[in-house]
């Protein structure tokens, strides 16, 4: 089972850089309620990868526009409430049908 961002996690965000891509994709993906694992899977990547770039890791070229594209269409999904995810199936069901079909790979 996917466990719940943590608090110490939640309050290391608002003193990360917001500037950094993986930051902000780990504000929108705290405010859409998706579990980090499901959007590991939806890049194709590790959920270790995942968290490093919510951190602020430096994220890889090939990556950064497929991680812009997925905020937006995040945002979109929560400017249409569509979204936050009300519980683990359907973060995963969004995440599934809405964003992986989308996502711009490079």
């Amino acid at each position: 089972m996917t466990r719940p961002y943590s608090d110490k996690f939640l309050l290391s965000l608002y003193e990360a850089n917001y500037k950094r891509i993986g930051v902000k994709l780990a504000k929108v993906c705290v405010k859409a309620n998706l579990p980090s694992l499901y959007v590991a899977k939806t890049f194709g990547v590790s959920r270790m990868t995942i968290h490093s770039w919510f951190r602020g890791s430096p994220v890889r070229d090939k990556n950064n526009t497929r991680i812009e594209h997925f905020i937006e269409l995040v945002e979109q999904g929560l400017n249409d409430t569509l979204l936050p995810a009300e519980d683990l199936v359907s973060a995963k069901k969004y995440l599934e049908s809405e964003i992986k079909p989308n996502l711009i790979r490079v």
